[in-house]
């Protein structure tokens, strides 16, 4: 089994995800010794694979004024090849690719030129097209690279996908995962009971990124029964912005998750996550801070300098600062300050 077929058969099973932050300067330029450091921790962390060029890591890498899109595939990726020739162990890489099917279909081909091993398809900013042809663009990027759907919230710039279509995009073959980030419990469901009918469902792993509702996602058992079959899904891991900080506890909690799901001590850290990414993702004010409130966690730890992004639109919003401070007076056991510290120690020795 090569490295890429390891890397799949770690998606498959499930696994922990930071969808990452884009590094920057004081000059709000690419830091790439930044960004290296960043996914270190991550790395150090445990995660299981690493996405980036997603939301998270700001959409506006590509346009021409920043021409970040390749730039930070390469660092993310030779980051990697260095902890994986290191420890021996294998990273799933996850490449995020936007636009129509020729932009969708350029960017897969550069994150398989730097060894990314599927590509998170967004429908982001594609309003104007039908869901058939949504589907035609996911078949073409497919012929290229294992894709990932991607259910984008409304308020970041998604939209309402039918069950239908997502029934027909689990057909699509090299569709080997589905990342639901709706925010919407109703949609959610359209999505596993579309995964749990299809021909393919035993081909099609579910990651959750409602970073509004993680715990509860990834405890269920969706149970379906239609015309005398039954069928059931859950998700299996996670591809979560929200997972982009204090991630070392992340891994922690996944692995509690995963071996004791009727933990009741997980229905109390539940709500307490959700309120905690509330604030982080500045949700009372239709998640402006959402980029930013990622930057200020790191920044406070001390993994990253600066909280900035390319464009003014994202920002902390007014309050929001407060409400970090209250999340971490509130929730000192979702953090993972130790774990930091010492790897800071370590770089730094």
């Amino acid at each position: 089994m090569n490295r890429h077929e390891k890397a799949l058969e770690i998606l498959s099973k499930g696994t922990v995800i930071p969808a990452t932050p884009l590094v920057l300067d004081e000059n709000k330029k690419f830091d790439a010794e930044g960004q290296k450091f960043l996914t270190e921790y991550y790395l150090e962390a445990g995660v299981g694979g690493i996405a980036t060029a997603v939301h998270s890591t700001q959409f506006e890498i590509r346009l021409p004024e920043f021409s970040l899109f390749e730039p930070i595939l390469k660092t993310v990726s030779e980051t990697i090849d260095e902890y994986e020739k290191k420890t021996g162990k294998t990273i799933v890489r996850v490449a995020g690719v936007c636009g129509k099917a020729e932009q969708a279909v350029s960017e897969a081909l550069i994150a398989k030129k730097y060894g990314y091993d599927a590509v998170l398809l967004s429908p982001g900013g594609l309003n104007d097209l039908s869901e058939d042809e949504l589907l035609e663009r996911t078949e073409k990027v497919a012929a290229v690279m294992p894709v990932i759907g991607f259910y984008l919230q409304k308020a970041v710039g998604g939209r309402y996908l039918s069950y239908d279509y997502w029934k027909r995009f689990c057909e699509i073959d090299n569709v080997v995962a589905v990342k639901c980030a709706s925010f919407n419990r109703y949609s959610t469901i359209d999505v596993v009971r579309a995964a749990a009918f299809s021909s393919r469902a035993d081909k099609i792993t579910l990651y959750t990124g409602n970073d509004d509702n993680i715990i509860y996602d990834l405890i269920t058992n969706y149970t379906f029964t239609e015309n005398g079959k039954t069928v059931s899904k859950k998700f299996e891991g996670g591809l979560l912005g929200h997972w982009t900080v204090w991630t070392n506890n992340v891994v922690k909690l996944f692995e509690r998750i995963k071996s004791n799901p009727d933990d009741p001590e997980l229905r109390v850290l539940a709500p307490q996550i959700t309120d905690a990414n509330g604030v982080i993702f500045d949700a009372a004010n239709n998640f402006v801070g959402c980029i930013s409130g990622i930057h200020e966690i790191l920044r406070r730890q001390g993994l990253i300098k600066h909280i900035h992004c390319l464009c003014e639109h994202e920002h902390l919003s007014d309050g929001q600062m407060e409400e970090i401070d209250r999340i971490l007076r509130m929730y000192p056991h979702l953090t993972d300050d130790e774990f930091v510290k010492e790897y800071i120690a370590k770089k730094r020795a």
